[in-house]
């Protein structure tokens, strides 16, 4: 039976994963945060009639001393080694950069960019020690070009996947694989639980409202479900070859094709007139 852990199971993208793997015989340890708000992972994982596939333990990954505890006990419980991890936990705030509080840009990097780097520090050895395993980091399409209102949620993809780029030549010569998957709009919490910050007196508040009013429509009409990435993750998990970048979702896989090929002064003009703001 493989082993996976998994960050930021408690809903979304980390949940429908979960639910994917222990469907298909993956013995998953999947982590969050608070395991008080448990509860929507344990009803789908019930429902799926796999809740026995699957260990729910706590992880902050901003915190060194909880990402050793969860490291140790996972590796306990993997005899056979650990197969798998599955970097999902992250965080975002909105609203123009020069409004975001400095606390904001930093919580949200230490998250999505630092708490990958020292989770995934804490397994190498485990991984080359078995010369083998997989790193998977769900990134974003907010990864290929940046977004408007957006800016350290997109700093913090892009720097996710150059360091995936970069390790990806230190780790293969131990048997470790590295893979991107990088979901398009998919209606997560992360759309209800970031803070957008417009203050009064700031000179982007009309600019910010316009943009946050346009980016609910989006998300409203074209988000999909999130376990078809679940399904991605696992799929990708279970290749034999799989693909180092992995666009999910229509408006991900266009910007895939695009990137680098539209002059960004265009994309732009495109994006802004698209969303309706000045």
């Amino acid at each position: 039976m493989p082993n996976v852990l998994i960050t930021g199971t408690s809903t979304g993208i980390g949940r429908a994963a979960a639910v994917e793997l222990a469907k298909r015989g993956w013995r998953v340890f999947a982590t969050m945060r608070n395991t008080a708000k448990s509860g929507s992972l344990v009803a789908a994982l019930e429902a799926a009639r796999a809740r026995s596939q699957v260990e729910i333990g706590a992880l902050d990954v901003t915190q060194p001393a909880s990402i050793e505890e969860a490291v140790a006990r996972t590796l306990t419980h993997c005899p056979g080694g650990l197969d798998a991890v599955v970097h999902n936990a992250g965080v975002a705030v909105g609203g123009a950069f020069e409004d975001l509080p400095d606390a904001d840009l930093r919580r949200v990097m230490e998250t999505n960019f630092f708490g990958v780097m020292a989770l995934t520090r804490e397994l190498l050895p485990a991984f080359r020690a078995q010369m083998r395993g997989r790193i998977v980091a769900v990134t974003s399409e907010a990864a290929f070009f940046g977004q408007p209102g957006n800016s350290i949620y997109s700093a913090s993809k892009w720097a996710v996947e150059g360091w995936a780029e970069a390790i990806a030549y230190e780790v293969g010569q131990f048997g470790i694989e590295v893979i991107l998957v990088e979901p398009g709009p998919y209606k997560t919490n992360i759309w209800e639980s970031s803070e957008r910050i417009r203050p009064a007196d700031s000179p982007y508040r009309l600019w910010a409202q316009k943009l946050f009013l346009a980016a609910d429509q989006h998300v409203e009409t074209a988000a999909g479900d999130p376990a078809d990435v679940g399904r991605v993750i696992a799929n990708v998990l279970e290749a034999r070859r799989p693909r180092f970048r992995n666009p999910v979702g229509p408006f991900s896989r266009i910007n895939h094709v695009l990137r680098g090929k539209v002059p960004s002064r265009l994309l732009r003009r495109a994006i802004s007139r698209y969303l309706g703001i000045p």
